[in-house]
């Protein structure tokens, strides 16, 4: 799960195993698999790092 922040300022977690594309737009939009859209706070990178840190904590994997 990652952990964002959407435009109106309210907290939102979203399932990092469904989200399809990341768009800037200039804000940051989030498609899901199903379709549906989310604009958040926080920049792409930030985004793709969270979602990057949750995949190596699910999977196991650790920086050296």
């Amino acid at each position: 799960m990652v952990f964002l922040t959407r435009l109106n300022k309210k907290p939102v977690v979203i399932n990092a195993e469904v989200i399809k594309l990341i768009e800037k737009t200039p804000d940051t939009l989030i498609t899901l698999v199903n379709g549906d859209h989310l604009m958040v706070q926080e920049s792409v990178d930030e985004v793709v790092s969270k979602v990057i840190d949750y995949q190596r904590q699910i999977h196991g994997f650790q920086v050296v």
